[in-house]
């Protein structure tokens, strides 16, 4: 593939294939069970096919199409264990592969963004094949001119066009796409990352941030950062990080390393606020390494929040009220924040009994983050029949707090991919701001 395809209707009709397809199969299943087959024999290979369509067309399309499948990636460890195991292998498969572009095309772009003589000026050995391929951006090994490895990250060409027209396609076919995959809530995150299309395109902002976490981390014995060697509009090259993904660590660690690692992404989150005025907004695994030396590698800063006063104090205060089961001054203090709007009746109890199983890791000396412990949290928070339901349904996201939800939300489910016993509650204490001294 040279490129990311440009042709709107073709990318249109590729995208509508997904549901179209789905409803085919449905059809040719009812005929097979009406023929005697195994209605759970029809339905597994009904939900296979089904998988592998969804990664073929959102993997090859790059684009907004591969990005929302990397953002639904990371939730597959909340959805119902009997509903993601078709889809689980297609999903994971989505957070660190593409397929690339091919090298001429690779070579035009550096001799456009970089001058033609790039190849004795700037890089040297710069691998045929990519490292990593992904939703708008693909990233090659190479040798900058002073000797240093580096990372060479480019944009795929037309990735701008790609990504807000499969974004609004994705979104227009959101309700159809839901019942093929229950759990997986697309419009959610196509409208979130629309919103954020021109942060994700933009390398100079994304190089600035990159530098501002690697100047954050300088000499950290726990997080590496790869700091910015060069940039141009569409070309980021870096310093090289070595390490082992947490794609791979999620399939193949021992439970040590996954502790170890689930304790220091944690941290990660909670402390790079405070540490460095930014949170890393894009959590899932391909963008975390486990170094040679024992530490969390850190990479792509395109999706970032700045918070330049770290994290609201008022996030660790309503934690705290939760945790202690002051149901009245949790309610008090989400009314102050926005999370219950103006006028909006809510029934304290019911609303402790719908935060209390969120907050559980909080409750421990240790959490094992585990997917049936989220499955379990998530289907309770999803039963339109429970009071919790209802109580949830009357809370407000502020604006403010949307990216860092999100964050959290995607952190927890990774933990959860990981398997990883980590002490939460300790590294509330030391690192989330209000958390010590809920007063």
């Amino acid at each position: 593939m040279s490129q990311i395809p440009r042709n709107a209707a073709r990318r249109t009709a590729r995208l509508a294939s997904i549901p179209l397809g789905a409803a085919g199969r449905s059809a040719v299943g009812l005929g097979r069970r009406a023929r005697g087959e195994s209605a759970e024999v029809v339905n597994e290979e009904m939900r296979r096919r089904t998988a592998e369509q969804l990664f073929a067309v959102l993997g090859s399309l790059k684009g907004g199409a591969m990005k929302v499948g990397q953002t639904l990636s990371v939730l597959e460890a909340a959805m119902p264990e009997d509903l993601v195991q078709p889809y689980r292998e297609m999903l994971v498969r989505l957070q660190d592969a593409a397929p690339p572009m091919d090298q001429a095309e690779v070579r035009r772009i550096l001799d456009l963004e970089l001058g033609r003589d790039w190849r004795t000026t700037q890089i040297r050995d710069l691998t045929p094949e990519p490292v990593a391929a992904a939703s708008i951006g693909q990233v090659h090994r190479g040798t900058w001119h002073d000797g240093r490895t580096v990372a060479v990250k480019i944009q795929y060409p037309g990735a701008d066009h790609a990504l807000r027209s499969d974004l609004q396609q994705l979104a227009r076919l959101a309700r159809v796409m839901g019942t093929l995959a229950p759990g997986m809530d697309v419009k959610a995150a196509t409208t979130e990352l629309l919103e954020r299309a021109d942060e994700e395109l933009d390398y100079p902002l994304e190089a600035r941030n990159q530098q501002a976490f690697a100047d954050a981390y300088t000499g950290d014995d726990e997080v590496a950062v790869p700091a910015v060697v060069m940039h141009t509009e569409h070309v980021l090259v870096t310093e090289w990080l070595d390490g082992v993904p947490l794609s791979q660590i999620i399939r193949e660690a021992d439970q040590e390393v996954r502790d170890s690692l689930g304790t220091l992404y944690l941290e990660l989150a909670v402390r790079s606020p405070t540490r460095a005025g930014l949170l890393h907004a894009d959590p899932h695994p391909g963008n975390f390494r486990l170094t040679p030396d024992g530490r969390l590698g850190v990479v792509d800063f395109g999706a970032v929040a700045h918070l330049p006063d770290g994290l609201p104090p008022a996030v660790g205060r309503l934690a705290r009220r939760a945790l202690e089961g002051d149901a009245a001054a949790l309610v008090e203090g989400l009314r102050e924040e926005g999370f219950v709007r103006p006028g909006v009746r809510i029934d304290a109890d019911d609303l402790l009994s719908y935060l209390r199983p969120f907050i559980e890791p909080l409750s421990h000396e240790t959490h094992h983050f585990s997917r049936e412990w989220l499955q379990q949290v998530s289907a309770g928070a999803m039963d339109m029949r429970s009071r919790e339901f209802v109580t949830g349904a009357r809370l407000n996201l502020p604006p403010e707090y949307v990216l860092v939800h999100r964050v959290f939300l995607g952190s927890t489910a990774v933990l959860c991919q990981l398997g990883a016993r980590v002490s939460a509650r300790s590294i509330m204490e030391r690192y989330l701001p209000g958390f010590a001294d809920p007063a």
